[in-house]
């Protein structure tokens, strides 16, 4: 029996009493759940997804000519429609906001609370779910693309969308009141330094700064709270990597993009499968990309026991690797590496701090001001003093003090050897430096 025909002998079950949009496609979901169940519908789809969308278009007529129905206008009608496919095949309440360009992060807590981040604010809107079920039919349509499965025995999946964005989904009992989504969006468009200057997350000083860094071949740790804009640093300072060079990324989950390099192989971690098998760490990525004659290693984040062969690979012949880690400053950054590094060695701390020094050349802070822009406030390098791993301030950037507030406070060794390596001409170090108050 076909869909159809199945609502045709549902009658006028549903009682679409209410005028708004969001209760009205409550009224219609909740009709055609009485008819066929959400497995069925995602059978249809693997079969013959346009067909299983037509099913719905004309189960949605059927539902329409009753007699509770006939105050919805015709406009009303296929707006719904249109929201009931989504709901049943795509993101359901959520497809509009993964749509829109504008919009950063879509959380959802628990099937009464939806918000999404914009601008770096989070927005909350009055959109819900019909119940639990329906949020739990929605993480299966995410889930099931990807191979994943969540349930109590494994309660917490992270993973990446065939769109490019990081999903985390929680559910009970780890979630207390959930289950909990929350999508990260990856635009498609890569944001380049250029184009942060011209938003006022990067000076233009330390735009040029950091482009003949990179193309110095020097080591770079982008280091920040979350959310306040590192990877987004990290793909934009990728992207002035020389297109002649060979490029390997190494990630939790793929977000970095190249569209435009040549040569670019990326690695993404897997976690274990449901037999507690298969898993990939990161630093299992790392050891492996030394054998991918890599010119450049990109590490999306470092956070664990890979710090030390990330370490090892800056100091053996793979300079100007770029990676982010979690730090509220600079000084914090040294810690936190070292404390990494102890997790894969048990090490001396002064022999770690000096590896540190030798590998990282900057470590570049991104910060997000109170009204929800990011921007980038401190660069420094590392230099070691025999005992100690010390941070020697470069730049610094406060937001909210004018278009002034940037200052520099000293100059590598290594701008005087741009000209010499052919990254910038002696006019264009001496002009910022002159700009810089540097001379």
């Amino acid at each position: 029996m076909t869909l159809s025909e199945r609502v045709r002998l549902a009658g006028n079950a549903a009682q679409a009493t209410s005028t708004t949009d969001g209760d009205l496609l409550i009224a219609l979901k909740r009709q055609m759940r009485d008819l066929v169940s959400v497995d069925e519908l995602a059978r249809y789809a693997q079969d013959n997804p346009e067909r299983a969308r037509n099913e719905v278009r004309s189960a949605c007529r059927r539902i329409f000519e009753g007699a509770t129905w006939a105050s919805v206008d015709g406009a009303t009608q296929s707006r719904l429609v249109m929201q009931a496919i989504d709901a049943i095949f795509g993101f359901g309440l959520l497809e509009d906001l993964i749509a829109d360009e504008s919009i950063t992060e879509v959380i959802v807590n628990g099937p009464d609370e939806v918000l999404f981040e914009r601008d770096g604010k989070l927005v909350q809107t009055d959109r819900r779910f019909t119940d639990p079920g329906d949020l739990r039919a929605l993480i299966d349509r995410i889930l099931g693309p990807i191979g994943r499965r969540i349930d109590e025995s494994s309660p917490i999946v992270n993973a990446r969308l065939p769109q490019g964005h990081r999903v985390n989904i929680v559910v009970p009992p780890v979630g207390v009141d959930g289950p909990y989504i929350t999508i990260r969006k990856f635009s498609r468009h890569v944001i380049t330094l250029g184009e942060m200057e011209e938003s006022g997350s990067v000076e233009g000083s330390v735009r040029s700064f950091l482009s003949w860094a990179v193309k110095a071949r020097k080591s770079i740790a982008v280091v920040g709270g979350t959310g306040s804009g590192k990877t987004t640093l990290l793909n934009a300072l990728s992207y002035e990597i020389p297109s002649d060079e060979r490029i390997v990324t190494i990630e939790d989950s793929a977000e970095l993009r190249f569209f435009e390099h040549p040569d670019v192989a990326r690695l993404e971690a897997r976690p274990q499968n449901a037999e507690g098998t298969g898993e990939i760490t990161i630093r299992q990525l790392v050891i492996n990309s030394l054998r991918m004659r890599p010119d450049r290693i990109v590490v999306g984040e470092c956070r664990g026991e890979e710090a030390l062969d990330m370490l090892t690979a800056m100091n053996t012949g793979h300079e100007g690797s770029l990676t982010t880690l979690h730090a509220n400053s600079p000084a914090e950054s040294v810690s936190r590496l070292t404390t990494m590094v102890r997790y894969a060695a048990e090490l001396p701390v002064d022999v770690i701090e000096a590896n540190i020094a030798s590998a990282i050349d900057l470590v570049v802070q991104t910060r997000r001001a109170l009204d929800g822009s990011r921007f980038v406030s401190d660069v420094v390098s590392l230099t070691f003093d025999s005992t100690t791993c010390r941070c020697q301030a470069v730049s610094h950037y406060e937001r909210g003090l004018g278009a002034d507030a940037g200052i520099w406070v000293g100059c590598p060794a290594w701008v005087g050897e741009l000209p010499i390596v052919e990254v910038a001409s002696e006019e264009e170090v001496a002009a910022w430096k002159r700009a810089c108050s540097l001379e």
